[in-house]
């Protein structure tokens, strides 16, 4: 299954550091911007709700 990837629309696009995300039926990619060939990690919903809860308070 080819996912599509996104990143935030507050990114900018001079190739600065983003993160990329994509949703797929098993849950959320992640993957670094400036390796879209490298590691992806696959994280469940709630784990990935988690991460940004945990983000959203530091």
């Amino acid at each position: 299954m080819e996912l599509s990837w996104r990143r935030s629309s507050h990114s900018d696009n001079l190739g600065g550091n983003c993160v990329e995300l994509a949703v797929s039926p098993k849950g959320v990619g992640v993957r670094d911007s400036k390796d879209p060939d490298g590691p992806k990690i696959l994280l469940a919903p709630t784990a990935f709700r988690a991460l940004l809860t945990d983000l959203k308070q530091h």
